[in-house]
């Protein structure tokens, strides 16, 4: 992308803020997000818009793939919005999603939940994606019981007078001396006051430096290889849960480090005696989010998880499966 601004809250908000952003550019209200998008992303990109005039509607997934499905987009659709690897953990087609986005003069809103997956997947913005935005959390920031973290926030270069929070932009004084500024600021408590672009009036700053601390440590190299354990590590783990008699995988769609599974039976009780028993946590249930998913629930793997953790893993579903 050309232009990223000083960071935003979180990855959920900076979503939000995308959605409000793409009414502005567009000058339309109706916006199609995935339904394969976290839920509580979703809510929060429901809290911002419930009182700002936009619509703000849910494009189904495909059973089978784990991916989105598009197809009530017309010529009043402000954006598409989805998550890439999204909720189950799918990987979506951007560059396909770009194409029916532009071809009715909307712009198409990338979210990424997991930014370590940039260390191998195509980036959305070389997929042709008009926003993107991501938590940060990955990049060595502590889960710190759920924050804070670091909201990434990114568009194209002709966009960026609608941009919310900060921009710093790069000057040198009469000497030739290169220093750092802020420009195109249009925050409330400066001047536009209610004509601002965004009500964000603060950055993680902090948290922003942690990040950029983590990614110079670890350079583009390190970042790549972490990416690749990840997704090498995840796929040998759904490689063997799905050879243990009774569970599968019920998404065929590409994955990076999350994926589904489908137990046997309702999974939050198969998880809390897996966790009491074995001292493993084996993952999310999906039914803490919807009802309709009782035996599914996500596993993520990393690159800090040996093979022997994943096999433990393994072994503790197929005991469960006996008793």
């Amino acid at each position: 992308m050309d232009i990223a601004n000083a960071s935003m809250y979180d990855g959920s908000t900076a979503m939000a803020e995308a959605v409000l952003m793409a009414e502005r550019v567009t000058k339309r209200s109706k916006v199609v997000a995935s339904a394969a998008i976290h839920p509580q992303y979703l809510e929060v990109a429901h809290t911002y818009v419930q009182h700002a005039g936009i619509e703000l509607q849910h494009a189904q997934f495909d059973s089978n793939t784990g991916q989105t499905l598009v197809d009530s987009i017309d010529d009043q659709t402000a954006a598409i919005v989805v998550q890439s690897p999204n909720f189950f953990g799918c990987i979506e087609d951007v560059e396909a999603l770009a194409e029916k986005a532009h071809a009715k003069g909307a712009l198409l809103i990338v979210a990424i939940t997991e930014a370590m997956s940039l260390g191998l997947l195509r980036s959305p913005g070389a997929s042709g994606a008009d926003i993107v935005v991501a938590e940060g959390q990955s990049f060595g920031v502590p889960l710190s019981f759920g924050g804070p973290y670091v909201g990434l926030f990114a568009i194209r270069e002709k966009y960026a007078r609608q941009i919310p929070g900060r921009l710093v932009g790069e000057a040198y004084d009469k000497q030739g001396r290169r220093g750092f500024v802020l420009t195109l600021a249009t925050l409330e408590q400066h001047t536009r006051r209610e004509k601002a672009t965004s009500n964000i009036c603060t950055n993680e700053g902090l948290i922003a430096l942690a990040a950029t601390v983590y990614l110079e440590t670890m350079g583009r190299r390190g970042v790549q290889e972490a990416a690749r354990q990840c997704a090498q590590k995840a796929h040998y783990a759904a490689r063997e849960i799905a050879k243990v008699a009774g569970w599968s995988l019920p998404f065929s769609g590409p994955f990076f480090n999350e994926f589904v599974v489908r137990a046997p039976s309702p999974a939050a009780p198969l998880l809390d005696r897996l966790a009491r028993e074995k001292g493993i946590d084996g993952g999310i249930a999906l039914s803490r989010f919807d009802a309709n998913w009782p035996n599914d629930f996500l596993v993520c793997v990393t690159e800090t998880n040996t093979r022997a953790q994943i096999d433990a893993l393994v072994a503790g579903l197929a005991d469960l499966s006996k008793s």
